[in-house]
């Protein structure tokens, strides 16, 4: 069962916009300043988890569909036996 990336990618880019507004934050930054170097991380963030997780997705499924041919290669060869 696949992973469902958009709302992983989604909860990726709002931790990544509250913890870079808070570094900003505490180091001083103007709101606006913050505000805008969240906004840009929470965007790369989403993106970046969101091919993350569709890379992971292609990986369990090759696995899946690679583990089900040998099942049914062991099946057909025990069957001829």
């Amino acid at each position: 069962m696949p992973l469902n990336s958009r709302s992983i990618a989604v909860s990726i880019a709002v931790i990544c916009f509250f913890t870079i507004a808070i570094i900003g934050w505490s180091s001083g930054l103007s709101p606006f300043t913050c505000c805008k170097r969240a906004l840009l991380g929470a965007a790369a963030a989403y993106i970046a988890g969101l091919w993350a997780v569709k890379a992971i997705n292609a990986i369990l499924m090759n696995a899946i569909i690679t583990n089900q041919i040998k099942r049914q290669q062991e099946e057909n060869n025990a069957g001829r036996d």
